[in-house]
């Protein structure tokens, strides 16, 4: 389907100015960012398949928390605030690996079973007792969906992952995410001077691909096109141009790629997104599945985090597509990296004066609204005063008026 075709579906009468300046550059905004947004919606760790065996184990930190998802000896997967319930020290300190014992923090020796129960202290007869489930490691709210770790770090106003991602399970289906396998390691991209909401406006258009991706728009572009967001997710989909391509990575793309048989015929030349507000998304290929999210680290500071997934039984061929097709992402992800930092630079810009949103574009404002929603202040034209963003965001919320 033409991305055209795709505007049967935006209203006539919208308000087609982005958000304002401000919101890219307010550190107090950010702050409030952080708690209603990063806090208290549903975050992607990992999959079942990063922590394959007993012990294995994979951290977030994230806006001040710390996540820590572990199998246990009974095979179940859990997942944990990664805080000794001591001192308040890392029970984990990297990023991923396996546990062969215990966990034990490595500041005064608290140890902790897998399944998190407090199973000893050092120099016990110092302490009064403690009971090993309520000082066990504190449970953060978790959710397996198709193979996929979300947690949550405070109770928010997403309904539970399987409810919220319930439009699009049919369609995910027949890509059998679930028994993906891990093909490269969950990891931190690098740090780019951007806002993190730059990165999301400019993932939820395709209006760009055209002008600002070459090997993009040779694959798909003619056929690419953006659902708007609507109740916590979005879809983006794009069946591949006719013909080889004139790229050498895309014409090798197609001649490699075997024919997807268990996906229906309309899906086994195309790309599959689902956005998730507020910052992550998960993208299908015939030849493997991913996830990619964006995290704050400060006003201008944003870090990308990652992986990709490879079907259980991947053949030679489709290893050698898997790797062509992540190409082609890395050099889009390159492409649109340069595209925030301008973005960002204008909103500082005394002759910035607002956005103007093409039909094209519906996915940003509906993206935008989703904002607007969460953090009503973001409505206002100028930022509050120094020191009142949160008491004029209170004022603004539908529970409080």
């Amino acid at each position: 389907m033409p991305l055209e075709n795709d505007l049967l579906s935006v209203p006539n009468d919208w308000d087609r100015r982005g958000l304002p300046a401000w919101t890219y550059t307010s550190e107090e905004l950010l702050e409030l960012e952080a708690e209603h947004l990063f806090r208290r919606h549903w975050q992607i760790v990992c999959h079942v398949a990063d922590v394959p065996e007993a012990g294995d184990f994979i951290t977030l930190d994230v806006v001040g928390e710390r996540a820590l998802v572990v199998r246990g000896r009974d095979g179940e997967v859990r997942a944990f605030h990664n805080l000794c319930r001591h001192r308040g020290s890392r029970v984990v300190a990297g990023e991923r690996g396996n546990i062969r014992g215990a966990i034990i923090c490595p500041f005064h020796g608290w140890t902790y079973d897998l399944d998190g129960c407090l199973r000893g202290v050092a120099h016990p007869k110092s302490l009064p007792p403690l009971d090993p489930v309520d000082w066990g490691l504190k449970p953060l709210e978790m959710e397996t969906w198709n193979g996929f770790v979300f947690v949550r770090f405070k109770p928010g106003p997403q309904p539970a992952v399987a409810e919220l991602m319930a439009r699009h399970e049919a369609e995910l289906a027949p890509y059998g995410l679930a028994e993906h396998k891990a093909a490269e390691p969950v990891d931190w991209g690098e740090e780019s001077p951007v806002n993190w909401k730059a990165v999301r406006d400019v993932d939820n258009e395709g209006y760009h691909v055209p002008m600002a991706h070459p090997g993009l728009h040779d694959l798909y572009g003619r056929y690419y096109f953006d659902e708007s967001f609507h109740a916590g997710t979005s879809r983006s989909f794009a069946t591949f141009n006719p013909g080889p391509g004139r790229l050498w990575s895309v014409r090798a793309y197609k001649s490699i790629l075997p024919e997807a048989t268990w996906l229906p015929e309309s899906h086994r030349r195309a790309w599959l997104y689902i956005g998730i507000f507020p910052n992550s998304v998960i993208a299908c290929y015939p030849d493997s599945c991913m996830f990619y999210q964006e995290f704050p680290l400060a006003v201008d500071r944003t870090r990308l985090r990652g992986a990709v997934y490879r079907q259980p039984d991947e053949t030679r061929a489709m290893r050698a597509a898997r790797y062509l097709s992540s190409r082609i992402d890395r050099i889009t992800a390159e492409e649109d990296k340069q595209l925030t930092i301008w973005s960002c630079e204008a909103t500082r810009s005394s002759a910035y004066d607002g956005i103007m949103l093409s039909d094209l574009e519906y996915g940003v404002k509906s993206y935008h609204d989703h904002l607007r929603a969460a953090l009503p202040v973001v409505n206002l034209l100028e930022p509050p005063e120094r020191g009142e963003m949160a008491e004029a965001n209170d004022r603004m919320s539908p529970e409080r008026g």
